[in-house]
């Protein structure tokens, strides 16, 4: 397996330099983008509702007070001459002298959201909805590209899809800092997570005085009328922000499903909310109004954050190691986000191991994983399936089936790490804090070498034990026991007093907190449904067109004597291999012993502890031929490497095999005729709270 590897930066000052420089903004080319189906009926239906009312006639310049007429004086007013960089004089162009007259004459006050503020005073923060969209946003329709101008600590919270470019200023999305001149990047806020929220900053060193840049910047994308609207609404604290619309092989993949068609579109909740027949909606962008309150972070969540970043610019020895803990839907994936995309802000990657199989955060469901994030996260894991540099397939959503191989995993995984690496770690964990979950997470804190246990709760109640080090030293773990030995000790083989670590204890307040979400697509198997189509749709082509099938694709057809065939979730026999086998997700792997049989298939007895380089689809079998016919998105230079086909507990979407477009007679691998009335044709139920008689006197 290739494996990513980075420059060491040397010196802590280098290594937390601001690298939001370095980020060089590539030219984008928008593509149409029309709105959904349901969206556009809305629009229509508010468009027509608002033709009903009756219209009132607005004076196009506002009346002057008498002490603005004083000063509009003929020595007032805008200079013949405009000075030039060599020293010159010339005329300036009658747009550019409009522009100016109009921001001169607004510079004395600002509408943010409908309240007015002298120039003196710093404007004050709301959020962009209704009738202000109308005033802060142009659409250029020739390009299919809007510009709005956010006001400092005004907000945009929204539903959709499009690529942000910061022209003027800064903005924040998700702890991540994006200003001007840096390249664009693709925001994604679909229903199925909590809604994506733009803010604007201002500018960080200095108030801007320049007033003809602004107006410079509207030039290029903007008409001179709509050019004329935004410029009296700009200030030397603004942000000018670029929304272009965003089409991809993911976007396209998704929309393919009639389920998923209204994915990006707002929730059933959200409707009433939603603010209609805006310059954005055409764009694939659905503003939320105020009632919406989007993502909230705590007070104790942003004191976390700071905490762990001052300590990663400090004089830290070594690289800081920050667990993050919880039990289930109490938003460690979100504060991770936040997280990476905080730190990303001040240096140029992060380190990432994954120890939840339930819902990974770059992989499909059922995988333990160690990467470089180099990239913010600006959406959910769906939109962010990316190749780890070291992977372990386990095969199902949670560990409680294998206890051993699933620290045995974390603990290969860590090795690959190398040591004299500074970048920080963060490591997610699953949401199994009772009973043996707990043990676990008391055995990670002792084999790894933590420095931060990032632990979130919400409400009152407390769910489970403060994992402090002063509760480490006598907790009892599922491997480990006290006294508390060193991290990594079983390794080192010393024993030396227990290392310290800072305790992070977070309230948290994200949406829809403590309870999993009722909605469409909010649940957490439609979550891993997600990430596995969103991984499945690097099949497709990066130019645009239509989306093809997977059963259009041309596989790989792969010699059954040359690959060795397993199933790690369940006992299956041989003669039942292929059939288990065929239609079926595999983990792509690399055994240490090549695979020498002149008679196939070949099949495991037991499950290997191996790496592991992507996944494929095993959409036929040919016996005839001793052929297994595959379809995966690894390069074909990593697929020389690959010898063991592992099948686990992650199966295909049901769209997969029933919604895609162009099939044609009786549905391949679906059968109608079946009666879950025979013994053994349902399937079996785990019940999760009884404990093996081996381990009952276990606490």
């Amino acid at each position: 397996m290739k494996v990513n590897k980075t420059a060491q930066v040397k010196g802590k000052s280098q290594k937390w330099k601001d690298v939001r420089s370095k980020r060089c903004r590539p030219s984008t080319k928008p593509s149409d983008l029309n709105s959904s189906p349901v969206m556009v009926k809305m629009i229509k239906e508010h468009q027509v509702s608002v033709k009903k009312k009756p219209s009132v006639k607005r004076l196009k310049k506002k009346a002057k007070t008498v002490s603005e007429n004083k000063k509009s004086s003929p020595e007032s007013g805008i200079d013949k001459t405009s000075p030039q960089a060599n020293g010159c004089s010339t005329f300036p162009p009658e747009d550019e002298k409009q522009d100016l007259q109009d921001w001169r004459e607004s510079s004395g006050s600002v509408h943010a959201n409908g309240t007015e503020s002298s120039e003196d005073t710093e404007v004050q923060g709301g959020r962009l909805e209704g009738e202000a969209l109308h005033h802060y946003a142009q659409r250029s329709h020739q390009q299919n590209r809007a510009v709005l101008i956010m006001q400092k600590n005004q907000t945009l919270c929204f539903r959709g899809k499009c690529v942000l470019t910061c022209l003027y200023g800064r903005v924040e999305v998700m702890g991540f800092t994006i200003d001007e001149g840096q390249k664009s990047y693709p925001l994604f806020s679909p229903a199925s997570h909590c809604p994506l929220t733009i803010r604007a900053l201002g500018h960080a060193d200095y108030i801007r005085d320049d007033k003809t840049e602004a107006s410079n910047i509207l030039q290029d994308y903007l008409s001179h009328v709509s050019r004329k609207k935004l410029v009296k609404k700009v200030t030397p604290t603004s942000s000018i922000i670029l929304l272009d619309p965003l089409e991809s092989p993911l976007t396209r993949f998704l929309s393919s499903f009639s389920h998923l068609g209204e994915l990006f579109s707002p929730a059933m909740s959200e409707l009433m909310s939603a603010v209609l027949d805006t310059p954005l909606n055409g764009l694939g962008v659905i503003p939320l109004a105020s009632s919406i309150e989007g993502l909230k972070t705590s007070r104790s969540c942003r004191e976390a954050l700071g905490a762990v970043v001052n300590a990663c610019r400090g004089d830290f020895d070594g690289s800081a190691v920050i667990l993050v803990c919880g039990i289930k839907n109490v938003g460690k994936s979100t504060f991770i986000r936040i997280l990476i995309n905080t730190l990303l802000n001040h240096t140029s990657s992060v380190d990432y191991l994954e120890g939840d199989l339930g819902q990974t955060e770059f992989t499909p469901a059922g995988c333990l994983s160690l990467l470089t994030v180099k990239e913010p996260l600006l959406g959910p894991p769906f939109t962010h399936q990316i190749t780890p540099d070291h992977m372990i397939y386990y095969g199902q959503p949670s560990c409680e089936t294998d206890l051993d191989h699933y620290l045995d995993s974390l603990k290969s995984l860590w090795r690959r790490r190398p040591q004299n690496r500074e970048m920080p770690v963060i490591i997610n964990t699953a949401g199994w804090v009772k009973g043996f979950g707990l043990q676990l997470l008391v055995d990670l804190i002792r084999f790894l070498p933590v420095t931060h246990v990032v632990q979130l709760s919400h409400g009152s109640t407390t769910q489970f034990p403060s994992l402090t080090p002063e509760f480490l030293r006598t907790a009892q773990g599922y491997q480990t026991h006290p006294p508390a030995q060193t991290a990594l000790d079983e390794f080192t083989e010393s024993h030396c007093p227990p290392r310290a670590y800072t305790h992070l204890s977070v309230q948290s307040e994200f949406l829809n907190v403590g309870r999993q979400g009722t909605a469409t697509h909010q649940r957490s198997n439609e979550h891993r449904e997600l990430s596995l189509l969103g991984y499945l749709s690097q099949l497709q082509s990066p130019d645009p067109g239509p989306v093809r099938p997977l059963h259009t694709l041309t596989p790989y057809q792969v010699p059954n004597t040359s690959v060795a065939l397993g199933v790690i979730h369940c006992e299956v026999a041989p003669s039942h291999m292929l059939y288990a086998a065929n239609a079926s997700l595999v983990g792509l792997c690399c055994l240490a012993e090549k695979i020498i049989s002149k008679v196939g298939p070949v099949i495991l007895s037991q499950a290997p502890l191996c790496p592991c380089v992507g996944f494929g689809v095993i959409r036929g079998i040919d016996m005839a031929r001793g052929l297994y016919f595959l379809l995966t998105p690894v390069d074909p230079s990593i697929l020389k490497k690959v010898n063991c086909l592992l099948l686990g507990e992650i199966s295909l979407p049901s769209c997969i095999l029933t919604a895609q477009a162009g099939i044609e007679g009786e549905t391949p691998y679906v059968t109608t005729d079946y009666s879950f009335d025979l013994t053994g044709a349902g399937k079996i139920r785990v019940f999760k709270g009884l404990m093996r008689p081996g381990l009952k006197g276990v606490q």
